[in-house]
């Protein structure tokens, strides 16, 4: 991973990366023993609540939840990583190419929660998509997600401003491809302030611990610390 990607791999492109994010991610430390198992955690006992998984990629929470008695549903920008996602839960499986930017294909209400892990922060302006996906969440449901945390972007950039509304990028190599992530960093009282201004209330700010057994399996990784920063995670309520 460099500070600053290259210009020659096209950012975000899931659509070209995406069967290698897929390998690298089913099992590493920051997605299998981190991201996946807070959302679970924050999601709690999710038996028989209607689920969309926003920005599913190749479904492993999709199928998590759904094993947990969920009755899920997700979508994805990537048709790549839709193939692959329905490759893993079955044809019968509601899944969707869709852009969060954009106007999704969900009637108003139709879902108790939303997961949203590791979407929003590829977009510089959140308002429509919390606005949209406020819009399919019930009074009274939730939109559990997960973005960078924002010291990342200050420890990796001490010369921008962390108050500022600012894209960065890493450039990665996933299971042997190279691949660039593009990111939009802003300071924590923007998210908060999003999340009000589109109708939700603010009820769990998590940084979590790695699931248990990460340290044996990723000892190199860890070394000597307890625990990292690395995403910050919310539990919202639609007012």
């Amino acid at each position: 991973m460099t500070a600053n990607a290259s210009d020659e791999v096209l950012a975000n492109d899931y659509d070209s990366f995406g069967e290698a994010y897929a390998i690298e991610t089913e099992h590493s430390l920051i997605n299998a023993y981190y991201t996946r198992p807070a959302i679970l955690d924050l999601a709690g006992d999710v038996a028989g609540r209607r689920i969309l998984d926003a920005g599913c990629g190749a479904g492993p929470l999709f199928a998590s939840l759904r094993d947990r008695g969920a009755q899920m549903a997700g979508f994805d920008f990537s048709a790549t990583m839709i193939r692959l996602a329905r490759q893993r839960l079955g044809d019968d499986a509601d899944l969707r190419v869709a852009d969060i930017s954009q106007p999704l294909p969900y009637t108003d209400g139709a879902f108790d929660d939303v997961i949203a892990a590791l979407v929003l922060h590829y977009l510089e302006d959140w308002t429509a998509p919390l606005a949209e996906l406020r819009r399919i969440i019930r009074p009274g449901g939730r939109l559990i997600l997960a973005v960078n945390h924002p010291y990342v972007y200050k420890a990796l950039h001490p010369d921008g401003s962390y108050f500022a509304t600012e894209q960065w990028s890493e450039e990665y190599t996933f299971n042997g491809q190279k691949g660039v992530l593009a990111y939009w960093h802003r300071p924590l009282h923007a998210m908060t302030d999003a999340f009000a201004k589109a109708g939700f209330r603010t009820s769990v700010i998590s940084e979590p611990y790695p699931a248990e057994g990460a340290r044996e399996k990723f000892p190199e990784e860890f070394g000597d610390k307890e625990a990292f920063l690395c995403f910050l995670f919310f539990v919202l309520e639609a007012a």
